[in-house]
């Protein structure tokens, strides 16, 4: 492995062997990029499959040129990989787990949520169409009524009204009703895929913004620590590295670094100091916010769910309601105000004659709930994008923790490729520890 880096660090390569060497290695590193790369255009960022081929391809070719024939890309391009673990490494995480939300728990939500809506159109269409059949008995109701009072009345011989049944009006065709509650349905359904394709288009378009700026981001990030490390001899130069110990050995100075330990950091060892760790606390508590709102969504998926699964069980089990209509009318014919007038005119005798009693029941059902509906089963929550989501953001908080450790690794990758200069911080480091010594 020592030796395949040397390889590879070396700005210029010592003879053919090397030169194969080394194309092998830019080749088998470009292949591996360039497969992740499409996976990620692909799965993640969800572009074309021939789109994400032909990107996958072009990238992988610019890459091996540059990787093979500029040893400043090479350099580039390996601090590129720790700089995965800094906080641009983590954007492109997150960005990763906005997609997966918006396409996986996303359409799940909606999807329930139209299932409720299908219950709720279910239970109003039996319900009315149960209440406007309700209209029948009342007509029957009515009619029997009308024919009891027909017939008392044409019993009496003194007056004969004309028909005595009531009029009722019935809305037999419920094809209105129907045609109302489908129109609602569809509007509601059309409202909701609209949503659904407004968020999903937007969030989409707007991960594929972060990710590609993110991407530019870290390339920009890698070039600029590499300029400032090769122009600026203070930058990023308070490590105590075997060079550093080796010339204050040399130079008979080795209590330099002992009394310089508190400031200094071995690159090495695994020793945070406390502006490390409070910023390591700070990082971790933005991810936390997005951790809760990431958290929001898949609770909302599972509420979702439940109420869903509720509805749909409660509609199944909805007991019919019985109605019941009692008519129950006695009535008796007579003048009482003629009583006293009546009585005194002889052979006239007065009496009240009771009428015929009317008293029966009517029976019926309300349904609100029928197997002839069109339901869609509940989507249950997918426990991989659980899955999934949580060891993301295992990665994430990993990250937060190991951005120390992926600064000190850029330091060593290009102090190994560039040993002339690393040699030179070294002696700038040595001198300023010379000079805080004497003062």
């Amino acid at each position: 492995v020592a030796d395949l880096w040397s390889v590879y660090s070396k700005p210029v390569p010592a003879n053919s062997r090397e030169v194969w060497t080394l194309f092998l290695q830019c080749s088998c590193v470009t292949a591996a990029i360039g497969g992740l790369f499409y996976n990620w255009m692909f799965a993640s960022l969800e572009y074309s499959w021939h789109l994400s081929v032909a990107m996958a391809i072009s990238f992988s070719l610019l890459l091996l040129l540059a990787l093979f024939l500029m040893h400043p890309a090479r350099c580039v391009f390996s601090i590129i990989m720790p700089t995965l673990g800094t906080k641009q490494g983590r954007k492109l995480l997150l960005s990763t787990c906005v997609m997966i939300v918006v396409v996986n728990i996303t359409p799940n939500i909606i999807s329930n949520i139209k299932t409720i809506l299908q219950v709720i159109k279910c239970i109003c269409k039996n319900s009315s169409e149960s209440l406007s059949n309700s209209t029948a008995l009342l007509e029957t109701a009515t009619w029997e009524f009308g024919d009891a009072i027909q017939e008392t009345v044409h019993s009496i011989h003194i007056y004969k009204p004309m028909n005595g049944h009531f009029q009722f009006s019935l809305l037999k065709n419920s094809s209105l009703i129907y045609q109302q509650m489908h129109l609602a349905g569809e509007k509601i359904g059309r409202d909701f895929l609209a949503v659904e394709l407004l968020v999903k288009d937007a969030v989409g378009v707007g991960n594929k913004v972060v990710a590609g700026f993110s991407m530019l981001y870290l390339c920009f990030e890698a070039t600029c620590y590499l300029k400032n490390y090769l122009t600026n001899l203070r930058f990023d130069n308070f490590y105590i590295t075997k060079k550093l110990e080796r010339l204050a050995v040399d130079r008979k100075a080795a209590h330099l670094l002992v009394g310089s330990s508190k400031t200094l950091i071995r690159p090495t060892g695994l020793k945070l100091s406390r502006e490390e760790v409070m910023l390591c606390l700070v990082q971790a508590m933005l991810l936390t916010v997005a951790l809760m709102l990431m958290l929001v969504v898949i609770a909302m998926d599972h509420f979702a769910f439940s109420m869903a699964d509720t509805a749909v069980r409660k509609a199944t089990q909805f007991s019919v309601v019985p109605v019941a209509l009692s008519i129950k009318y006695s009535v008796s014919a007579g003048v009482p105000w003629l009583v006293p007038f009546l009585s005194k005119i002889p052979g006239i005798p007065y009496q009240e004659i009771p009428l015929q009693d009317f008293e029966r029941s009517y029976h019926h059902h309300l349904v609100f709930s029928s197997a002839h509906c069109r339901i869609s089963p509940p989507t249950p929550p997918n426990p991989s994008v659980l899955l999934v989501m949580g060891l993301l953001f295992c990665i994430l908080y990993a990250t937060v923790f190991l951005e120390t450790y992926a600064h000190r690794l850029c330091r060593a990758i290009a102090a190994s490729f560039f040993v002339s200069w690393e040699e030179k911080r070294v002696l700038h480091l040595y001198k300023k520890l010379c000079r805080k010594h004497q003062e």
